[in-house]
């Protein structure tokens, strides 16, 4: 196979449907391809009824091209990260991986442009994050939630607003930065730097104020990062956590009993916002995102060095600090539903209390004058009575 006849494949992948977002070639299923969230089936000529194990083998060795450290990556750890590009059409971050001994590549599309955070109709909080000057930012969530989006479109305020040195650490680069106020030097994973720790490590001898680093993915690349916060530098990074509490845990988990009073405190003066987000289905088609944003102060910072306890969690503080651009994800949720974005299903299914949502939701119908209940013709039984006496 040759790279015209990979790149006639993927771009008809491509505009086989609206809205493409992944692309998905799986030994036993035809070539797919990710709309709205679902994976839909893509009509070629000749067609594909059930891909081959030989044809996504040679489709994924293609997409290596004879790169020796991808192959020895792909062949000792099962699996490897790349990207490849569609001149003058798309690029993509390409994951091959191994499943009972077949070979299957997931390509996700990367924009070209660089969205603005008002375009994205992300939460103020994100022109709060990228005024910040020094600390650690996280921005976690599932696979696939917006994750890196949502940082380009804060490293691109920070790109119009101020003449400071970005240096981001990717895997691979997603988005290109042009050099407008700041100036940019991206390094990719396995290309200009071999971990995450030594690529951050040598980041710091490179004279960054900003800081990218695309996953904080083990303890040593977590400690440099916050040395790197200790010292005046904004680091923005991903967890892979669905919550601002689970964040915090997650961090601290990374270390010994023996270190936890330590990291704690480093994690209290150096913590400066957590953004999680996820994507939900939309009204009419589409996914629209939902965040739960925790902003330090000192009562997050004492729940950071000693942790929550009754009365004392970070979902009450980010109920409580709204002013302060903080919210949860039940109330960014009901805010959705009151905007008619989300059904009132998928806020419930979607909810970290569905409590407090079908609460809000309630509010909401009353207000418009909508039932909040199904049940009808409620009456007193008067005959419960006299059936008893008798």
């Amino acid at each position: 196979m040759k790279k015209q006849e990979i790149d006639h494949i993927l771009t008809r992948m491509l505009d086989s449907h609206k809205n493409v977002s992944d692309l998905n070639l799986t030994v036993g299923k035809p070539l797919q391809v990710e709309t709205d969230g679902n994976l839909v089936t893509v009509d070629m000529r000749p067609k594909f009824k059930e891909l081959a194990p030989f044809q996504t083998e040679i489709f994924a060795l293609n997409l290596v091209s004879q790169d020796r450290r991808l192959t020895k990556k792909l062949l000792s750890e099962g699996s490897c990260d790349l990207s490849y590009s569609l001149p003058g059409k798309a690029r993509f971050r390409v994951n091959v991986f191994s499943q009972s001994g077949y070979y299957s590549i997931v390509l996700r599309k990367l924009e070209s442009k660089i969205p603005t955070i008002d375009e994205l109709h992300l939460p103020e909080a994100m022109h709060g994050i990228a005024k910040e000057k020094n600390g650690i930012v996280f921005v976690t969530g599932a696979t696939g939630s917006g994750k890196t989006t949502s940082l380009a479109a804060v490293l691109d305020e920070i790109n119009e607003d101020r003449s400071v040195h970005v240096v981001t650490l990717e895997d691979p680069v997603e988005y290109q930065h042009p050099h407008k106020k700041s100036t940019f030097n991206q390094r990719e994973l396995g290309i200009d730097f071999d971990t995450y720790a030594n690529g951050l490590r040598a980041a710091l001898r490179q004279a960054p104020k900003v800081i990218l680093v695309g996953e904080m993915r083990d303890r040593e690349t977590v400690e440099i990062g916050l040395s790197a916060a200790e010292t005046g530098h904004l680091v923005l990074t991903t967890l892979h956590t669905i919550d601002a509490g689970s964040t915090i845990n997650r961090v601290v988990g990374m270390f010994n009993t023996e270190e936890e009073h330590q990291i704690r405190i480093r994690l209290a003066d150096t913590i400066r916002w957590v953004v999680c987000q996820r994507l939900l289905p939309q009204v009419g088609g589409g996914r629209v995102a939902t965040f739960e944003i925790l902003h330090t102060n000192l009562r997050v910072k004492d729940a950071v060095m000693n942790g929550e306890s009754e009365g004392k969690t970070f979902y009450e503080m980010m109920q409580a600090g709204r002013a302060f651009g903080m919210t949860t994800f039940d109330e960014h949720i009901i805010r959705l539903y009151e905007q008619g974005l989300i059904t009132q299903e998928t806020a419930l299914a979607f909810a970290s209390r569905k409590g407090i949502v079908g609460r809000g939701i309630d509010s909401l119908k009353s207000a418009r004058g909508e039932a909040t209940t199904d049940i009808e013709k409620l009456e007193v039984d008067r005959a419960y009575k006299s059936t008893r006496a008798q």
